[in-house]
């Protein structure tokens, strides 16, 4: 191994910070949660859909991911090690003769769907993401309780039994 690559490894690992990214390939059904900044606050938007191209490599590969809103096509190019990508998430795996999926851009209905792939090497994919998202820790959300209303504050906001 030369020493770019050797690099290149270190800063993925680096970058990745030790959690696994999802194996896909294009034909692959996608949920790409992404990290966005709006002024001071940060959310997470989920984007879904079929990954029609895979490009590059090493620390400078990226994906291209399309999915139809609103009646239009809409597509996406995603650094793979970018920081903002908090997750990729594989929902179903497709079964595809190309490493280029730019055909789809001029199908539409059911032209434009994707046959599922149902073999061996699908299954031994989809327990490894399974094994990966295991490994991820994950956030445990705490959930607020509302107070239960009494008759006092029924009474008192107009409604509740008389």
């Amino acid at each position: 191994m030369n020493l770019i690559q050797t690099i290149e490894k270190e800063e993925i690992a680096r970058v990745t910070g030790g959690k696994p990214v999802a194996k896909f390939q294009p034909g692959d059904t996608l949920i790409v949660n992404v990290r966005i900044k709006e002024g001071e606050r940060s959310r997470v938007q989920a984007y879904e859909g079929v990954c029609i191209a895979r490009s590059g490599g090493g620390l400078q590969e990226s994906f291209t991911v399309r999915k139809i809103s609103y009646g239009e096509g809409v597509e996406r190019v995603f650094p793979l090690y970018s920081p903002n990508i908090e997750s990729i998430e594989v929902v179903r795996r497709g079964k595809v003769r190309r490493a280029k999926l730019y055909y789809l851009r001029d199908l539409q209905g059911k032209r434009a769907r994707i046959v599922e792939r149902q073999d061996a090497a699908a299954a031994a994919l989809d327990a490894e993401a399974a094994a990966i998202k295991a490994a991820q820790p994950k956030a445990d959300k705490v959930k607020k309780e509302k107070p239960k209303a009494t008759a006092a504050t029924r009474a008192a906001k107009g409604g509740g039994k008389k």
